[in-house]
């Protein structure tokens, strides 16, 4: 499909995204305490912590999803929400996933996956993705290879000794988004299909073994997944997109954990002491809670 006629066809269905009704497994929200708020960004959509700072990294689309426009940005904030450089990082275009690994801060940006040095904030390098559509979650192994999710071409790319390329297209992924590595395996959580018109499919967790590609479904079908961490193997932690809220996945089974506006993007979560912080994309906000 040519690039304008996807450009047009994913941004249409994120809108209608806002009116939709998607959820996953029905369940009772359970208690949850709002810690703090952060409004005012400009279409958050993934969140990192520094574990050499506790300084967080709030990825801002700043535009029209995939617009090569120039007005993306990263914000620095303390890990209490204060706002410590909100344009932190300038000139990028719309940026999306988030990874960092030695220092370096991997961004997701439309069709390029770039480099910053974590303690200056300068850009280092930009990878360019020909043929890519939506570069979408970033993925780093404890080897430094560095994994990025293509939503709309069901395709995950590799930059590894400094080759960024294709790695695997199989539209089994059915939008890939949120991506983590784990004992050999990228967990992958799909967004799913964009059809021409209508909603969008659900999707759901997959698992890519790393030696042979191979992939596994983990579960059922469950919802418009974005963010991802792992609790334990077999346990994630997910949002919905579309429908907002945080769900807990085990055994391919869901229960909702926090509802949340639509929009709910790439969260970070921290054991302890069980807390979440999570981009609210179409609310323009940053919240952080206790799940306890």
């Amino acid at each position: 499909m040519r690039p304008v006629v996807m450009l047009l066809l994913v941004t249409s269905t994120l809108a209608s995204l806002t009116l939709a009704s998607l959820t996953l497994c029905p369940s009772t929200a359970f208690a949850a305490e709002l810690l703090w708020e952060v409004k005012g960004m400009q279409q958050p959509e993934s969140v990192v912590q520094d574990p050499a700072t506790d300084l967080l990294y709030v990825s801002n689309i700043a535009g029209a999803v995939m617009q090569k426009d120039g007005n993306g940005f990263i914000a620095k904030l303390q890990p209490d929400g204060t706002v410590v450089d909100r344009k932190w990082v300038e000139g990028l275009n719309a940026p999306t996933g988030l990874a960092l690994h030695d220092r370096t801060l991997y961004v997701a940006d439309v069709d390029e996956l770039v480099e910053i040095n974590a303690a200056s904030g300068r850009i280092l390098k930009r990878h360019q993705a020909k043929g890519a559509i939506f570069l979408n979650d970033v993925a780093v192994d404890q080897d430094g290879t560095v994994y990025v999710s293509d939503t709309p071409m069901n395709a995950i790319w590799r930059l590894k000794d400094g080759v960024f390329e294709p790695w695997l297209a199989n539209d089994d992924l059915n939008g890939p988004n949120g991506l983590i590595v784990q004992d050999g395996k990228l967990i992958v959580a799909s967004f799913g299909k964009l059809p021409p018109q209508g909603e969008p499919e659900l999707g759901g967790l997959f698992a890519i073994n790393l030696e042979d590609q191979s992939i596994s479904k983990l579960g059922d079908t469950l919802g418009n997944l974005d963010g991802l961490q792992a609790l334990k193997p077999g346990t994630y932690l997910v949002t919905d997109w579309g429908a907002g809220g945080l769900y807990r996945v085990a055994k391919g089974k869901a229960e909702r954990l926090l509802k949340l506006n639509k929009g709910s993007a790439d969260f970070i979560y921290f054991p302890e002491p069980n807390t979440v912080i999570v981009p609210i994309m179409l609310s323009n906000t940053l919240v952080s809670y206790a799940l306890d």
